[in-house]
């Protein structure tokens, strides 16, 4: 008898750690509805959990689309593990899952490969219903409700403020470059301008400019007559208060017959704007002495058209007139 107790002793330490190996070994797995209810075409996320050894490899077998006929799979996230006590890993995974039809649906367990072992999960009821409609009232239905009107955010409209800001400011520069340049004025609105002079002295110093740079000379007769006629376009426009500059020749010629009772002024105008037109339109190549002629007409015309400037006593006397008056006034002995 003594000897069996004695046995029994020494065998309860090898039992006792078999158990706990084999307790150990052991792979648990878990299944979960966040909501076991649904209305056709809601969503619900099933949940599984999967312990096992921390060495152990197990592979969780998961559906493709559909878990069954009637409930199909959304979504399957990455799976997340976590150590425990006990040396064991735990693994959460969730299937986001969905139905159309309305039924009781018994959900299969999810199959967990454990080495050769295959372990089923605890089976879950999912009911999906359906929207209950009173076919006996058809007037209570319902009709589709107007489309919501989103609440007022400021910053939803930046980009059509800020547009339409740019595009004024846009517009109010091209307005201001536009203006200065019909003026013959400066771009920069800062920069000290020179003192304007008479009308007839800029377009005599504007002729002299184009003298200067010997345009029909080098075969440019086209640039030379343009020059030519838009000086005394402008000067027009200065002298005699017209729009010569968006006017014909026959309408320019026709306004200075009025205007000047000399015929050497009509003449010397008419000889420029005829010839001008042949060499734009016609490609006519003139003679040097009719360039000649063309420049000296223009300075004619100028000179026989300007207003003089008559000073009044005691003012300073202009530019123009100084060496006038200068030899008028007697030497002193």
């Amino acid at each position: 008898m003594k000897r069996i107790l004695k046995c029994l002793l020494l065998l309860l330490p090898v039992i006792a750690g078999t158990g706990k190996s084999l307790y150990a070994q052991q792979t648990l797995i878990d299944v979960s509805l966040d909501s076991a209810a649904i209305l056709i075409g809601e969503q619900t996320t099933l949940r599984l959990t999967v312990t096992a050894d921390k060495d152990r490899p197990v592979r969780i077998v998961l559906p493709a689309d559909t878990i069954m006929q009637g409930v199909e799979v959304l979504a399957i996230s990455q799976p997340d593990s976590s150590v425990i006590e006990n040396n064991r890993l735990v693994i959460r995974q969730d299937i986001l899952i969905t139905s159309f039809d309305s039924l009781l649906y018994l959900l299969p367990p999810v199959q967990v490969i454990d080495g050769t072992d295959t372990i089923l999960s605890n089976q879950v009821a999912l009911k999906v219903s359906t929207i209950p409609v009173d076919v006996e009232n058809p007037e209570q239905f319902y009709d589709i409700k107007d489309v919501w009107k989103p609440t007022f955010v400021l910053a939803d409209y930046y980009p059509l403020i800020f547009g339409v800001m740019l595009g004024l400011f846009l517009i109010c520069v091209i307005g201001y470059i536009n203006q200065r340049l019909r003026n013959r004025k400066s771009l920069l609105p800062f920069r000290k301008e020179e003192p304007k002079l008479p009308p007839h002295l800029q377009a005599i110093k504007e002729l002299d400019g184009i003298k200067q740079q010997k345009l029909w000379q080098q075969g440019r007769n086209k640039e030379f007559y343009t020059l030519v006629t838009d000086t005394l376009r402008h000067y027009m426009f200065e002298r005699f208060a017209v729009n010569a500059m968006e006017m014909t020749s026959g309408e320019i010629l026709d306004f200075i017959r009025k205007q000047t009772e000399a015929d050497s002024v009509y003449n010397n105008l008419k000889q420029i704007l005829q010839l001008s037109d042949l060499v734009k339109f016609a490609k006519m190549h003139p003679l040097p002495d009719e360039n000649d002629l063309s420049m000296m007409n223009a300075y004619l015309f100028v000179n026989q058209t300007k207003i003089e400037e008559v000073s009044q006593p005691g003012e300073k006397p202009a530019e123009g007139n100084r060496d006038e008056l200068t030899e008028d006034k007697p030497t002193q002995n």
